[in-house]
């Protein structure tokens, strides 16, 4: 990539040009504009810019800290950070892509020695926020702008598939995992990691929020909540609760899955 080029651009404009240009390890960038690293000296380099910028968001915002400001930082060039992430904005989307990957692997290890479905189920909701700890005081920075339903920042766009992939495949392997599963119908098994995934999403936005010490509301709301939707979600496989289900089913499929990035719909 022309680092003059790179350099001349502006903190606000997509660089999509220079993502369609940057190749991965197939060929091609990341979702999202993210290129994809090649080697292990570009997977440090693409670790250190996303490390300088998170510490930057923290200590300055993210309105104030331009990509300029991250290259300088991590002392690469303009042209090398725009390399790596063509705008700003896919600085969040490699974190988010970093922080899933971490909260995945953290839960899986935690909840490899237990069956009962809700107790997995905390397990995995409690690690997210242990996770997502030290970025509390700069999240909701983020969440003015990933509230936009238009933003590549939002949970539900095309640009966050990989790390709500990531996401999802987790709570599939807490309900595969599970006692439960095999006593569930094949559908509601099939679609409900989808739907513990939406469930996260409102305990993320409660925690954006949340500005008691160590976020003691959410962890509470996270451990009153979690025994409640593990019963429901085991009531249903009751021949007399079958109609609900089935009809809550028709619901997300219809009018809550076709919102979300790249989901099937099936």
């Amino acid at each position: 990539m022309d680092d003059l080029a790179a350099t001349n651009r502006t903190d606000g404009e997509k660089g999509a040009a220079d993502a369609s240009a940057a190749p991965g390890t197939d060929g091609g960038p990341m979702p999202g504009g993210r290129a994809q690293p090649k080697t292990d000296k570009s997977e440090a380099t693409r670790a250190l810019i996303l490390e300088t910028a998170m510490r930057l968001f923290q200590e300055r915002g993210y309105e104030k800290t331009t990509m300029r400001a991250i290259a300088a930082e991590a002392g690469v060039s303009v042209g090398n950070a725009y390399y790596y992430f063509s705008a700003k904005e896919f600085l969040i989307q490699g974190f988010y892509d970093r922080m899933t990957y971490d909260h995945a692997a953290d839960a899986r290890n935690r909840m490899a020695n237990t069956r009962e479905f809700a107790e997995r189920l905390q397990i995995a909701l409690e690690s997210w926020l242990d996770t997502a700890a030290p970025y509390h005081e700069f999240a909701a920075q983020f969440f003015r702008t990933a509230a936009d339903p238009t933003s590549s920042l939002s949970p539900f766009s095309n640009e966050s598939h990989p790390a709500r992939a990531t996401a999802v495949e987790l709570f599939r392997d807490v309900l595969q995992g599970s006692e439960l599963a095999p006593k569930l119908d094949a559908e509601l098994v099939e679609l409900l990691p989808d739907v513990l995934w939406l469930h996260l999403m409102v305990i993320v936005l409660y925690w954006v929020f949340d500005r008691t010490e160590d976020t003691e509301r959410t962890r509470e709301f996270v451990r009153r909540s979690t025994p409640m939707a593990a019963r429901v979600i085991n009531l249903s496989r009751y021949r007399v609760f079958r109609p609900i289900v089935r009809d809550a089913k028709g619901l997300i499929q219809d009018f809550i899955l076709p919102t979300i990035g790249k989901t099937a719909v099936k």
